[in-house]
C-alpha cells in the first residue's frame, strides 16, 4: 500500500470535514479548526506544543501555540463546532438508538492556575479532587459494536453562569433533541434519578431507561411505595445466566427478571419498573416508558439496552485516553470548554467518518494495519483507527487541508471547447 497516498487524502478527508464543522465561522476560525481536528488526530494529544508540531508551519512552535491557544479562546467556536457536529450526526441515529448520558470528570489533581476549578469526584481514584464535571451523549445500537459520538461539554461548579447539573443534562439533551427530534431511547446510570429530569423528559414525549436508586417513591396499585419496595415484592418470570469479566477475570450472574407497571407521584403516564435480582445485594431497578410485556424476548431486550450502558464507558475511556484529556493544559475556561466539541469532532471522524461511510472503508483498513497492533484489532477498534492515524502523519507529515475548494457546477466555461 501506497502510505505517502493514504496520509495525503486522509488530510485531504479531513480538510472536507472540518469544513463541514466549521460552517457559520469566519475565515481564520475555520482554518483553525482544521488544523486541530487534524493536529489531534496527529499527535494524539491536547496539549497546544504536540499539535503544533503536526502543523509543519515555517515559525518557532511558540508562536504557532500562541496562536492557537489566541484562537481557541474565541466566543462561540464550540457551540457552532458541537451544532454543525449534530447536524452531520443526525443520520447515524435511528428510531431505537440508544442515546447513552454519562457524566464524568476531568480531574486536575495538581493545577493550580485553571481557570474556575472546582470540587469533581475523580472516578478512577474515587476520592475528591479539583477538576471539572463533564457530560458526554453518545449513540450506540443493541446488537453492534459501532458508536457516534454526539455530545461533549465541560462546566464548572464554581463559574458564573452554572446554575445547576441537571441544567447542564438537559442542556444537553435539547441541543440532540433538537437535531433528532424524539428518535432514540436517553439511557441513564443512577445519576438520573432525579424528578428534576423525568419531568422535562416526559413533557417533551422522549423515550427513556433510567437505573433508580431505590428511595424513589412510585405508585403500584394505587398505593405510593418505595421502588425498593415493589422490587423486593416483584415476581420473576426470566432466568438468565450471564457472564462478565470484572478485573480480569470472568464472574458468573445468574439473574431473575421481572416488572412492574408503575407511575410517578406526580405523572399521569404510564412507566415500568424493570427489576433484576442477582447482579448484587440490591435488586437493580429500571424505570422507562418503553412497554414491557411478559415476553422473555422484550423482557431480555429491555435489560440488554442497559447493559450497553457499562460498555460504553470503554469509549469515555477512548475519548480521554486517545487524545490524552486529562494531560490538558489549557488555563483559560472559555478555550477548556471550546476545546471539548474539538476532541469530541477529532473522535467523530475516526469513528463515524472513517469507520461508517463505505466509500472510505478500504481507507480504514489501511489505517488499522498502520498502527501494527501485536495481537491484531480487537472488536473495539477506535484505538487501532487513532493509533494508525497518528502513525501515518508521522511517518508523512504535511500541512493539514484547511479548505477544500469545491468546482462550481455552475460556473460558465472561459473558452467554449472547454464545456467538452
Amino acid at each position: 500500500m501506497n502510505t505517502t497516498k493514504i496520509a495525503r487524502k486522509l488530510r485531504t478527508r479531513i480538510g472536507r470535514f472540518s469544513g463541514e464543522l466549521s460552517k457559520g465561522l469566519c475565515i481564520k476560525a475555520q482554518d483553525f479548526v482544521s488544523e486541530m481536528v487534524y493536529g489531534l488526530q496527529a499527535a494524539e494529544s491536547v496539549l497546544l506544543t504536540e499539535i503544533a508540531r503536526t502543523l509543519e508551519e515555517d515559525i518557532s512552535i511558540k508562536k504557532t501555540e500562541e496562536r492557537l491557544s489566541r484562537n481557541l479562546q474565541r466566543p462561540g467556536l464550540g457551540d457552532t463546532v458541537q451544532e454543525n457536529l449534530l447536524r452531520m450526526a443526525e443520520s447515524h441515529i435511528g428510531k431505537d438508538t440508544l442515546l447513552i448520558i454519562d457524566p464524568s470528570d476531568l480531574s486536575k489533581k495538581y493545577a493550580q492556575k485553571m481557570q474556575y476549578l472546582a470540587t469533581v469526584r475523580d472516578g478512577s481514584e474515587h476520592e475528591l479532587a479539583s477538576g471539572y464535571w463533564m457530560l458526554h451523549i453518545i449513540g450506540a445500537e443493541v446488537d453492534s459494536n459501532t458508536m457516534t459520538p454526539l455530545y461533549h461539554r465541560l462546566w464548572s461548579a464554581e463559574a458564573p453562569d452554572f446554575t445547576s447539573e441537571n441544567d447542564e443534562i438537559l442542556r444537553g439533551i435539547d441541543a440532540v433533541g433538537r437535531h433528532i427530534g424524539k428518535r432514540g431511547i436517553w439511557v441513564c446510570d443512577r445519576g438520573g434519578d432525579r424528578i428534576n429530569l423525568f419531568d422535562p423528559i416526559l413533557e417533551r414525549g422522549y423515550r427513556f431507561l433510567f437505573r433508580l436508586v431505590g428511595n424513589r417513591s412510585l405508585i403500584f396499585n394505587r398505593q405510593t411505595l418505595l421502588a425498593e419496595e415493589i422490587a423486593q415484592q416483584c415476581p420473576c418470570m426470566l432466568r438468565k445466566t450471564i457472564t462478565r469479566i470484572k478485573q480480569d477475570k470472568e464472574i458468573t450472574y445468574d439473574l431473575r427478571i421481572g416488572f412492574r407497571k408503575v407511575r410517578l407521584p406526580t405523572r399521569p403516564e404510564q412507566l415500568y419498573l424493570l427489576v433484576v435480582h442477582g447482579l448484587g445485594n440490591v435488586p437493580l431497578m429500571l424505570l422507562t416508558n418503553e412497554p414491557i410485556t411478559r415476553s422473555y424476548k422484550r423482557l431480555w431486550h429491555t435489560l440488554q439496552m442497559y447493559f450497553k450502558r457499562w460498555s460504553i464507558e470503554e469509549t469515555i475511556r477512548y475519548v480521554k485516553t486517545c487524545y490524552d484529556l486529562e494531560n490538558v493544559r489549557v488555563l483559560n475556561y472559555p478555550g477548556l470548554q471550546n476545546l471539548m466539541p474539538l476532541v469530541l469532532a477529532a473522535a467523530f471522524f475516526a469513528a463515524c467518518v472513517l469507520d461508517h461511510d463505505a466509500r472510505l472503508r478500504v481507507m480504514a483498513g489501511y489505517v488499522e494495519r498502520a498502527a501494527k497492533r501485536v495481537f491484531g484489532i480487537p472488536d473495539f477498534k477506535y484505538y487501532a483507527l487513532a493509533d494508525g492515524l497518528r502513525s501515518l502523519f508521522s511517518r508523512h507529515p504535511g500541512s493539514p487541508v484547511t479548505r477544500v475548494k469545491e468546482q462550481c457546477q455552475d460556473q460558465m466555461p472561459l473558452f467554449a471547447w472547454d464545456s467538452s
